[in-house]
């Protein structure tokens, strides 16, 4: 069993994210999380680097050479770099299997289209897979964040990725009532972005507005006051530049994608059953995803829907342990997957 294990590869469990990219084996947990990242040279089409390395190089690479993020918005903006970069991850992990070819399940946005699912399945199959099974982000996170998901109970999930925000209401082993949002912490790096070159005429790139977002951003009004320096160029004579930014100003500029995100759960809120509603409001909201870690955003949340609002235990890595424990309880699970299009 061990030697047709090794040929045939193990089963692998893949949180392709639009800012990072993590894979979950079989009997191994979590084995790879890199960011979804290429490095290209655009004049011979090789790749230089992928995930971490390539994430290193953005900003600082020559001419004939460009760093790539093939996932936006959640899908897949670019097929080709996209099955490359998968290879190459799935090949990290299997790094002696040379004829492995192991079952992947992959999640996607729960608002994704079938010529995206199309997308990411053939994807999957480009890069290798024996078979390929999809799965929404949110009830992966709600699983991974040990909601009873299954129990004729309300849960509430709100699931911040990169690229999208999904928001869901599940219950006996379904979405009730969802909505994903294209807003992320991509977003909320633009807007850093934007505001810095608004108020200080400061050129960044999206590593230092990331690193900005991290250090001193917030979505809630906080008693301390906090600054940080940032280095940038200057929009007027492109000279190198350095200002000081607090972080009631920061605040206020990530205010409007924030908005968007509260302005979808209560959406979802509004459209959920009277009965499952009752449940939400004794259980409360459960944050997951990277952007759950923005402070203040629990009590931001909490304030404008008069509920109790939670981040999940390491909630970066929510949809991958929850997609995880699908992977190891296929048969009993395999019911929350997305239903295969007809032949």
């Amino acid at each position: 069993m061990p030697r047709i294990s090794r040929i045939l590869g193990r089963d692998m469990a893949v949180d392709l994210g639009t800012a990072t990219t993590v894979v979950y084996a079989r009997r191994e947990g979590i084995v790879l999380d890199e960011p979804s990242v290429v490095c290209i040279n655009t004049s011979s089409g090789d790749i230089v680097a992928v995930g971490t390395e390539a994430k290193v190089m953005e900003g600082r690479t020559p001419e004939a050479v460009t760093v790539v993020r093939p996932m936006q918005e959640g899908v897949i903006a670019d097929f080709e770099i996209t099955e490359r970069m998968l290879r190459y991850f799935i090949h990290q992990v299997h790094a002696s299997g040379l004829f492995a070819r192991p079952r992947l399940l992959i999640c996607v946005p729960g608002a994704i289209t079938d010529v995206e699912q199309r997308a990411v399945r053939d994807a999957g199959y480009a890069a290798g897979a024996r078979k390929v099974f999809l799965i929404e982000e949110p009830m992966a996170a709600a699983i991974g964040a040990d909601l009873p998901v299954h129990d004729p109970v309300g849960s509430m999930i709100v699931d911040i990725g990169g690229g999208t925000t999904e928001v869901a209401v599940l219950s006996a082993g379904g979405i009730v009532a969802s909505k994903s949002v294209r807003v992320g912490g991509d977003a909320l790096d633009a807007e850093i972005i934007d505001y810095l070159r608004r108020e200080f005429s400061l050129v960044v790139g999206q590593r230092t507005a990331e690193r900005l977002k991290c250090e001193i951003g917030s979505a809630f009004p906080t008693r301390e006051r906090t600054h940080a320096q940032v280095r940038g160029r200057d929009l007027v004579d492109g000279l190198p530049k350095s200002v000081i930014v607090h972080s009631e100003d920061l605040r206020r500029a990530l205010d409007a994608p924030i908005e968007r995100i509260v302005a979808t759960v209560r959406s979802v809120l509004d459209r959920t059953p009277p009965e499952l509603g009752v449940d939400l409001l004794e259980r409360g909201i459960v944050l997951a995803g990277g952007g759950a870690q923005l402070p203040g955003l629990a009590e931001r949340l909490s304030h404008a829907t008069g509920m109790t609002v939670t981040v999940a235990d390491d909630p970066r890595h929510c949809v991958a342990r929850g997609t995880g424990k699908v992977l190891e309880q296929f048969e009993a699970l395999r019911d929350v997957l997305v239903a295969e299009p007809r032949q």
